[in-house]
């Protein structure tokens, strides 16, 4: 959630950020928000006006009551007595004031940082690296969803058997493949300095609020209503809100942490090849690493967050690419987004298995995340995550990328996890 304060001190660059985004009525929303915080601002000096009023009134009717005028004294209880009833109305009108502007703030997307360019739609993004060799598998080559069923790694009937649409069922050796994975990657972060931590997949509403998937996701996570929580559809909710109303030392930074979860994603799903398989799935595993940094690193950490997350497809030696997303398809807490990408060959097209990003103060903002800096006073940190990675997308380009006319081979990085060398 973007600062009034910067609202009002940044008026213009905060209209030309949400321009890059295409973010409809911009100018509308901005102005309602400084008459929500000017209509605030007046309740609260009123407010306080009228209890300073109220205060002084009662201290001199203490010393009137000592005095013995007691005529006097009851005059100024009767109006203290307005005063208090006034003071109950300001209370009401500022805290209705208060929501008001909040809620409007709500609407509002993070400022893309300067490097972000206008954009409308994924076509925008902008292709800033690539690495890796495509291979030539031949003609016969196979989808990873027919190759799940040729050797029996992942049935997606039987998911669909027993949930629904988007829930696989891992067999024999792709679950194994699936668990080396997430274990790869675990071990991966450890040493890059990362804590790791096991949360919970169920988190309440102030958590989704916190890191900005309420109310913008609301619609998109499934919710268990009776008790009002809801399935998360990343790590990065839970783990950020271990630091929600946290005020930590700059001695602190950085505070890393990484997490392997279950992700649930109700989002809708279209028909066709570009979404068969694991291409996009309602429940899927993910490791995610997250960071609070201080807001003078924040983007060195980012970078490294980008070369951490290359070192470790170019272990697994899968073609890559990393887009820079254009104001238009950066995520709605995001200042700065890279996506990573890897290269189906099967499929002729390109797959997303990662995203680094800052959300600089908006999610602290929310959180209420602080630090104290040199000077003694307290300062909103920066907080970022990105996946290390996404399972799903990340297996089919393994499946697809490293299939042979014998079967798959297992990229030499994971053999250790998996105890054997490939699938057939």
């Amino acid at each position: 959630m973007l600062q009034v304060q910067f609202i009002r001190d940044n008026k213009q660059t905060v209209l030309d950020g949400l321009a890059k985004r295409s973010f409809a009525n911009a100018e509308t929303v901005i102005e309602d928000v400084l008459t929500a915080d000017e209509n605030r601002r007046k309740t609260q000096v009123s407010l306080d006006d009228t209890l300073a009023e109220s205060n002084k009134l009662s201290k001199e009717i203490g010393n009137l009551f000592k005095s013995g005028e007691v005529q006097k004294a009851n005059i100024l209880k009767e109006k203290t007595g307005q005063l208090k009833e006034k003071s109950k109305e300001l209370n009401e009108q500022l805290n209705a004031a208060s929501t008001t502007l909040e809620n409007l703030l709500y609407q509002i997307p993070n400022v893309p940082h300067a490097s972000v360019k206008a954009g409308k739609s994924e076509e925008d993004n902008e292709e800033i690296f690539n690495e890796g060799t495509i291979p030539n598998l031949g003609k016969n080559a196979l989808p990873h969803w027919e190759l799940a069923k040729k050797y029996d790694i992942i049935d997606f009937d039987l998911g669909a058997k027993i949930t629904g649409a988007g829930f696989p069922v891992y067999k024999g050796k792709g679950a194994r493949l699936q668990r080396a994975l997430i274990n790869y990657f675990l071990d991966k972060n450890i040493k890059a300095g990362y804590t790791e931590v096991q949360v919970p997949h169920l988190v309440n509403t102030e958590s989704a609020t916190a890191t900005g998937q309420l109310p913008d996701k609301d619609g998109q996570m499934y919710h268990a209503t009776i008790d009002d929580l809801y399935l998360i559809p990343t790590a990065e909710v839970p783990i950020t809100n271990i630091f929600r109303g946290n005020l930590v030392q700059e001695s602190d930074f950085p505070i890393t942490y990484t997490g392997y979860t279950p992700c649930f994603r109700r989002e809708a799903g279209s028909y066709g090849a570009h979404v068969r398989g694991l291409n996009r799935l309602h429940q899927f595993d993910k490791v995610e690493i997250v960071r609070v940094e201080h807001p003078e690193n924040s983007y060195n950490a980012l970078n490294g967050m980008v070369e951490h997350i290359k070192d470790i497809l170019r272990e697994l030696k899968l073609p890559y690419r990393i887009l820079r997303l254009c104001g238009g398809d950066t995520g709605f807490t995001a200042a700065l987004t890279f996506d990573f990408e890897v290269f189906s060959t099967a499929q002729d097209r390109w797959l997303e298995i990662s995203s680094a990003s800052n959300f600089e103060t908006f999610q602290a903002n929310r959180l209420k995340l602080r630090f104290k800096n040199k000077e003694g006073k307290s300062e909103l940190a920066h907080t970022l995550n990105g996946s290390s990675l996404a399972l799903p997308r990340v297996l089919a380009g393994i499946l697809e990328n490293y299939q042979t006319e014998d079967g798959i081979q297992v990229p030499e990085v994971l053999i250790p996890y998996t105890g054997f060398t490939s699938i057939n």
